[in-house]
C-alpha cells in the first residue's frame, strides 16, 4: 500500500532532528508486524516491510506448501500455491502480499510509539556522548532554576542539565539565578525527563581538579597529588610530591606571591587550604599532616594502622583543630587513625593517662576514616 504521509513524516523528522530515517526502519517494521497481529490475526505468519524509495508499506503473509492443509493460516496446498508461483513445490514457503483494511491508521499509531521511544534513546545516547568523556572534570554552569534545596544548571557547551543537590553545595554559599559557578561532574543519571549530570562543589576531587587546572606542573605530571582530605566550607588538606628533584612542589602549588593557591581559595569562597609535602616516611608524613601544629614525636602501631602523636601543651588545641577538624583531616589524608596527646599527658603513667580521652571530651578518640 502506498502511504506518502507516513514516509513524509520520517523525512520531516530527519530534517528536524538530524536523525537518518534508516535509524527507525528496523524498529518500525518490527512494531508494525506486532500491530498487525494484535489487531487482525495472531495466528498468521506475516511480515511488514517498509520501502521508503517507493513510499510503500508491504504486508506479506507466509504459508508452507503441504500435501494436506490442516491450518489455512499457515499452510497452503500445492495446487493453490502454483496459482501464485508456478515453480512452487512441497516443502517451500510461499509469500503473498495483501492490504489489510485500515492498516494505515494502525501503522501510524504504532509508528508514533516507536519513533517516540527511538528519539528518547537517541537523545540519551547523544547526551552520554556529550558528557561521558567529561565525567571527573570541572565545568562551568549557569544557575537556571532553584527548587527547594536543589539547584539546576545549564552546563556550558552541552544540552545537558546539571543537578547540584544540597549535599553537594558548599555550606554557607549563596546561589542566585543566572550565577555562573564551577562544578565537578560526578556521574550521569537517567530520569523520566532525560539524562542529567550530577555535579558537586563539596567532593575532594573538586579541589584536586582546581589544582590540576591552576598548576602547570601538575598538568605536566611533574608534581603529583598524593591525597586530598576535605570538609567543604571549612578546610582542605592536600598532599603533594615532586617527581623532579629540581622542582619545588610547594612553590609550584603556591605560585609567585601565592597567586595560584589564592586563586583556588577564591574559587572555594575562602576555604582554608593546607598544602602538605608527602613523605614515604610515615612518621614524617603524619607530623606534616597535622600542620600547622608542631609535633614532638610520633609513635605508630602498624598492625592497627594507628598513630600516637605527641605535641607541645600549648599546641594541643591547634593540632586538634576546632571540633577535631585538623586531626580528622590529617587522618583522612594519611590513611592512619590518629590519637593526639600533649607532652604533659603523655608523660603520665599508663594508669593516669588511660582516661585522658574522656578528660577532654573525646576529641582525641581514634579518628574513624569512614
Amino acid at each position: 500500500m502506498v502511504n506518502k504521509d507516513f514516509f513524509q513524516a520520517l523525512e520531516d523528522l530527519e530534517a528536524e532532528k538530524g536523525i537518518k530515517k534508516e535509524y527507525f526502519l528496523d524498529a518500525l517494521q518490527t512494531a508494525l508486524t506486532s500491530a498487525y497481529k494484535k489487531n487482525y490475526d495472531e495466528g498468521r505468519k506475516i511480515e511488514v516491510k517498509l520501502i521508503p524509495e517507493k513510499n510503500t508499506i508491504k504486508v506479506i503473509a507466509y504459508r508452507d506448501i503441504v500435501d494436506v492443509v490442516e491450518d489455512p493460516d499457515t499452510q497452503i496446498s500445492l495446487e493453490d500455491a502454483k496459482l501464485i508461483k508456478k515453480t512452487a513445490k512441497i516443502g517451500d514457503t510461499i509469500a503473498e502480499e495483501f492490504s489489510p483494511k485500515d492498516f494505515g491508521r494502525i501503522a501510524a499509531g504504532a509508528a508514533k510509539q516507536v519513533i517516540t521511544q527511538k528519539l528518547r534513546e537517541e537523545e540519551r545516547s547523544l547526551a552520554y556522548g556529550e558528557l561521558e568523556g567529561k565525567i571527573d572534570t570541572l565545568i562551568t554552569g549557569i544557575i537556571r532554576r532553584i527548587d527547594a534545596d536543589t539547584i539546576y544548571l545549564e552546563l556550558a557547551g552541552t544540552s545537558i542539565e546539571g543537578v547540584l543537590m544540597s549535599q553537594d553545595q558548599i555550606p554557607g554559599e549563596s546561589y542566585n539565578l543566572n550565577d555562573r559557578i564551577r562544578v565537578y561532574i560526578k556521574k550521569l543519571r537517567e530520569t523520566a525527563h532525560g539524562v542529567q549530570a550530577v555535579v558537586s562543589r563539596t567532593t575532594p576531587n573538586f579541589v584536586r581538579k582546581l589544582f590540576e587546572l591552576e598548576v602547570p606542573e601538575i598538568q605536566a605530571g611533574i608534581v603529583e597529588i598524593k591525597s586530598v582530605a576535605r570538609e567543604a566550607g571549612s578546610r582542605t588538606k592536600i598532599a603533594i610530591a615532586s617527581k623532579d628533584p629540581n622542582v619545588d612542589a610547594l612553590g609550584a602549588c603556591v605560585g609567585q606571591k601565592g597567586v595560584r593557591v589564592n586563586n583556588i581559595v577564591a574559587s572555594l569562597n575562602g576555604e582554608k587550604i593546607d598544602i602538605v609535602i608527602y613523605s614515604d616516611d610515615v612518621f614524617e608524613y603524619i607530623a606534616r599532616a597535622l600542620s600547622p601544629a608542631k609535633v614532638v614525636s610520633v609513635e605508630i602501631d602498624e598492625a592497627a594502622k594507628k598513630a600516637l602523636v605527641i605535641v607541645p601543651d600549648d599546641k594541643l588545641s591547634l593540632a586538634i583543630g576546632r571540633s577535631g577538624l585538623n586531626v580528622r583531616l590529617a587522618a583522612r589524608l594519611t590513611g592512619w587513625k590518629i590519637d593526639v596527646k600533649s607532652e604533659s599527658k603523655a608523660a603520665k603513667t599508663p594508669e593516669q593517662t588511660s582516661t585522658n580521652l574522656d578528660d577532654i571530651g573525646g576529641l582525641f578518640d581514634d579518628i574513624n576514616l569512614d
